[in-house]
């Protein structure tokens, strides 16, 4: 990685629409967690624990490689206070890398495997060290509510429950995640015609694992404003013109494509040919733990790779404010806010 490069970004305000804080969290944190609760592991260390909950050299680089990796994660959300830890310490994470406007996706159903609270209680001990943390740093985050399409019904009907309940505490949006292949998004239209009414917004994880067919069903069924991932869209042509002239916009995550064998390598990645075709692309880190990357570094590796330049950082910032689950008011100043820190470092 060129530093010099990096250095130059790393100031830059930025970003972030889709990081899950179940793939957020510090080595250190879950060495401090093993040791506390005598889990059954070797001598926990960052080294030991980093293949475990951290995509390396070696491992498989598929869907299934990827999500193994969440497995462990969840063991070791075992209590109320571990998953305040844990969210405060995301924020922090990325206040320290320039995020300035950040929206942070939860599973409820993944914080509450161990810890035996429930729905609710993970969403208010998220929201409310987060919401201390991003006070204390000066940044401004907003939250997302997870499901996983593999998982059942009633647990996206729970996840809706806990968004609607706590929309005062910055809720703002409701996601669909997990295995594509088998679980069509539209399993879970009911809960997310719901979501729509109540004025959440809708983001769906699609094209990603699954081809472009995965994409049309989440915008044929599920009243979507944007799609995580989305890349596989390149596999067709109508779809393409269609997410343009809908201006539905793709969160991005390009490391995590690579690392999830989404696409072999990061040069042939298809965000410069979407973005080309006049889809509204973002840019985000998707996992920073598990990918061991910070949005500062997924933009370097982004122009390195000849994916974007680096005089497009500002309007790829700009189109992700545009984009932000906001009401119109707030939304006007973010964007307002964000094109006046870049003139300034014009």
């Amino acid at each position: 990685m060129d530093d010099v490069l990096r250095d130059r970004i790393r100031v830059l305000p930025k970003i972030e629409l889709h990081r899950h804080l179940e793939g957020s969290v510090r080595l250190a944190t879950l060495v401090d967690i093993a040791r506390t609760h005598d889990m059954d592991l070797d001598v926990p260390t960052a080294v030991s624990l980093r293949p475990l909950v951290q995509m390396v050299d070696g491992d498989e680089r598929s869907a299934q490689g990827f999500l193994s990796k969440f497995k462990v994660l969840r063991e070791f959300f075992r209590s109320q206070s571990i998953i305040r830890r844990i969210a405060y310490e995301a924020v922090v994470d990325a206040a320290e890398d320039n995020v300035r406007y950040m929206e942070l996706r939860f599973t409820p159903k993944a914080l509450c495997a161990i810890s035996n609270c429930t729905p609710d209680e993970a969403t208010i001990a998220v929201c409310e060290a987060a919401n201390a943390a991003a006070l204390e740093y000066g940044i401004t985050v907003r939250y997302i509510v997870s499901m996983n399409r593999h998982e059942s019904l009633e647990l996206g009907f729970q996840a809706l429950e806990s968004a609607l309940a706590h929309q005062d505490m910055g809720i703002v949006g409701l996601d669909l995640a997990g295995a594509e292949a088998g679980f069509p998004a539209s399993l879970f239209r009911d809960v997310f015609v719901q979501a729509h009414e109540a004025g959440l917004g809708i983001t769906i994880h699609a094209g990603e694992w699954a081809g472009a067919e995965s994409i049309r069903d989440a915008l044929d069924h599920m009243h979507v404003d944007r799609i995580g991932h989305g890349i596989n869209a390149i596999q067709d042509v109508d779809l393409v013109r269609e997410l343009a002239e809908c201006g539905i916009v793709l969160e991005v995550c390009p490391m995590s494509n690579v690392l999830s064998g989404v696409v072999p390598t990061l040069d042939q990645h298809p965000l410069p040919q979407l973005t080309q075709a006049g889809i509204v692309t973002t840019i985000n880190t998707d996992d920073p733990a598990v990918c061991d990357v910070t949005l500062t570094d997924e933009i370097t590796y982004a122009v390195e790779n000849g994916l974007m330049q680096e005089a497009d950082i500002a309007d790829y910032t700009l189109r992700a404010a545009q984009a932000a689950f906001l009401p119109p008011s707030e939304r006007d100043q973010l964007i307002a806010t964000f094109k006046g820190w870049y003139q300034e470092v014009e």
